[in-house]
């Protein structure tokens, strides 16, 4: 079982899960967010991915959390996203563990992480949601430069404290999820690929390997 939902804070998605019975190890993709999530009464941060994470759950296992998006997750947790690429980091290395044990024992673990948040919210960098915004249009990073009044070395710099990466991988992580989003609707992988912004079909198959470990059609399994 899996919800999500919208967070009443910009940018953020609220969501839970429960881990079924006899289920098996589960790929989580890179999607340029990271989370806060409560697991069990365990509280941690899921930094921002390059490749897939392949985890196991034990069954009846509960997830409760907060993806962040638009590179806004860096400034509530008071650490540059480059620190917690591809790593899982216990909430209490970076906020006091008064708070974070609060959290774990709440009765409403995602109202408890919202109003935790919410007194540490640093508001929105319209820069980082134009440079999402591209880099979801594939445009390229000096055209995303441009409009967002930055040298592209600036860019550079300040994509890696909100998502953790350069401009160039969260465009390539953007266009996996649009390619994902795509094949789900049951077009065809050429016209995936031609859509996602691929060069062409090998393209797609060469990136999806490298990024998710496995073919497309295993993803869509």
């Amino acid at each position: 079982m899996y919800e999500d939902w919208s967070s009443t804070l910009p940018y953020v998605v609220a969501w839970r899960s429960a881990t079924p019975p006899g289920a098996g190890q589960k790929r989580i993709l890179p999607d340029g967010c990271l989370d806060i999530i409560w697991r069990d009464g365990t509280v941690f941060i899921a930094g921002p991915d390059t490749t897939a994470q392949v985890e196991g759950a034990s069954p009846g296992s509960r997830y409760a959390a907060l993806r962040f998006g638009a590179g806004t997750g860096p400034g509530v947790l008071g650490v540059p996203a480059y620190e917690l690429v591809d790593r899982r980091v216990p909430l209490d290395a970076v906020w006091p563990a008064a708070v974070v044990r609060a959290i774990a024992e709440a009765d409403d673990p995602v109202a408890a992480l919202t109003a935790a948040v919410s007194r540490r919210w640093q508001g929105v960098d319209r820069v980082m949601v134009a440079l999402a915004g591209g880099a979801q249009a594939g445009l390229s990073v000096g055209s995303v430069a441009v409009r967002c009044g930055l040298s592209s070395r600036q860019l550079q710099r300040r994509c890696n404290t909100a998502f953790g990466y350069g401009p160039k991988t969260l465009q390539r992580i953007l266009r996996l999820q649009r390619a994902l989003t795509l094949a789900r609707s049951g077009r065809s992988f050429a016209a995936v690929a031609i859509d996602a912004g691929y060069a062409d079909q090998a393209h797609l198959a060469r990136e999806v390997r490298a990024m998710a470990g496995v073919p497309l059609s295993a993803l869509l399994r």
